[in-house]
């Protein structure tokens, strides 16, 4: 579970999860009244589902600052994948089993391993990332060597 450094951070967080969830579902909602044959509604939700999308965006400017850099970037992703695959969707599926909701095991297992696919996805970028990084250094020094040899 993450740890708040403050009630404003959690906040944000949560009003982050309100406007997203809002998001989803009115694009969900939008694709229903299509075809329930209701193309102006359904217009409707999705128009409302972008502006969610705006209020969301706000929200993480304000959680990530814009000068993070990459490999930060794919950290906080794998974290989150992570702790989705690990924790939450085993907690969750405990649950429904413990329920007998046997659909929502079976929903919770799937999202479980596609985290754990995306946290791989994620890992194997920032080491291409990394790597890259490190040839990159190496051209531009390369660079920096020949520049210096046609000044001297």
């Amino acid at each position: 579970m993450k740890n708040y450094k403050n009630e404003t951070e959690k906040n944000l967080e949560s009003a982050f999860a309100g406007e997203s969830m809002a998001n989803r579902k009115y694009l969900y909602f939008a694709k229903l009244c299509r075809v329930l044959g209701n193309e102006e509604v359904a217009q409707l939700f999705e128009l409302t589902a972008h502006q969610e999308t705006s209020h969301a965006f706000a929200h993480l400017e304000l959680m990530y600052p814009q000068n993070l850099t990459v490999e930060q970037i794919l950290e906080i992703a794998i974290e989150g994948e992570l702790y989705e695959t690990n924790h939450m969707y085993p907690e969750f599926e405990a649950t429904a089993r413990k329920e007998g909701h046997l659909d929502a095991v079976s929903e919770f297992q799937e999202q479980a391993k596609e985290s754990a696919e995306h946290a791989e996805i994620f890992v194997k970028a920032a080491k291409r990332f990394k790597a890259l990084k490190g040839v990159e250094a190496q051209h531009a020094a390369r660079y920096q060597r020949a520049l210096e040899a046609l000044q001297s």
